[in-house]
């Protein structure tokens, strides 16, 4: 395993992380524990979770992948960089959700339940909750930060914009700063690379961006004329999240550039999902890829990418190849 540092802080992180959206439902706790084992077997110090997960059909699991992972740190979680998020909707009144102080400060503690800690090392805000004043958030994880129950906070899916707002608004109240952004980025997802990329490499804000596999689609595995039968693209498996995963790639562009990846992978004797992987890692503002399993077989390839070195002539053939999704919708 390789390690870094995490942006401008002094934490050190593998290059892979964890990530645990799948515990819970499609994967139940035991082969949920099995994937924990073998990732801390290979180095993986860093575990990403959210208190929303697992996203079922609807809200009544949600916590769940924090007790599951929970308890199997159990005994050894100081071995461990352990990441959560906040935000999403976690009980059936209006300021159950969100980064209000009445909401952060209740679902921290909430977390720390699940999970069995007194702390996390990393406290993310799962999206930007544009109905809050910026300033009360901040304040709410300065709180949070201050009492020991969060060393560092960050943001996830957050637009580069507001992301710099929130930075600038935090050097004028003085208050702790967000360290870290946890973007979607593959290569069918590109666009951060316009705004928010060059923002975190400038601020020295740690990049760890989600989906490096878009759902599984950078496998290779799937066609667009055959329904999913299984994985994060099946509803009847893993609930409102299939759906999401469908309205983000399931398109027949999508699928015209998978099959010219899948040529350039062949005639460079690679499989997809290792050069898919290992164009995201090859990024210099990308700290951390999040790498997710719902089987333990799983993880042999995407582990074994870490010691692949992707060739500079073959990354720009995949860029080549990704170009368009650089501007997102407007290119469709």
């Amino acid at each position: 395993m390789q390690y870094t540092k995490f942006g401008r802080t002094g934490l050190t992180v593998s290059r892979l992380c964890l990530g645990t959206m799948t515990f819970g439902l499609q994967t139940e706790e035991a082969a949920s524990h099995a994937i924990l084992d073998r990732t801390a077997e290979a180095g993986v110090n860093f575990i990403d979770l959210a208190d929303v997960y697992p996203l079922g059909a609807d809200n009544s699991l949600v916590g769940r992948t924090e007790e599951v992972v929970g308890r199997w740190l159990k005994g050894r979680r100081d071995q461990f960089i352990v990441a959560t998020k906040a935000c999403g909707q976690m009980g059936p009144s209006p300021w159950d959700k969100g980064a209000s102080r009445k909401h952060l400060l209740s679902a921290i503690d909430a977390s720390l339940n699940r999970i069995g800690t007194d702390y996390v090392d990393l406290y993310q805000l799962h999206s930007d909750d544009t109905d809050t004043p910026i300033d009360e958030t901040l304040e709410a994880l300065d709180t949070i930060v201050k009492s020991g129950k969060a060393r560092y906070v960050g943001v996830s899916n957050y637009l580069a914009y507001r992301l710099a707002r929130a930075l600038g608004r935090a050097d004028v109240l003085r208050v702790a700063r967000f360290v870290s952004v946890q973007p979607r980025y593959n290569l069918l997802f590109r666009q951060i690379e316009r705004e928010l990329l060059p923002l975190a490499s400038e601020e020295g804000l740690a990049v760890i961006p989600y989906n490096p596999l878009a759902g599984g689609l950078l496998t290779g595995k799937y066609r667009h004329d055959a329904a999913p039968t299984e994985g994060r693209f099946t509803s009847a498996t893993v609930g409102k999240a299939g759906a999401m995963y469908q309205q983000r790639y399931w398109h027949e562009r999508e699928f015209e550039t998978i099959e010219a990846l899948k040529g350039i992978a062949k005639d460079a004797g690679e499989s997809l999902t290792r050069l898919s992987l290992a164009w995201v890692l090859a990024n210099p503002t990308v700290t951390s890829a999040i790498i997710g399993a719902s089987r333990v077989e799983q993880l042999t390839e995407t582990l074994g990418t870490i010691d692949y070195t992707l060739p500079p002539e073959l990354k720009a053939k995949l860029d080549d190849a990704s170009h368009a999704y650089r501007w997102g919708d407007a290119a469709r």
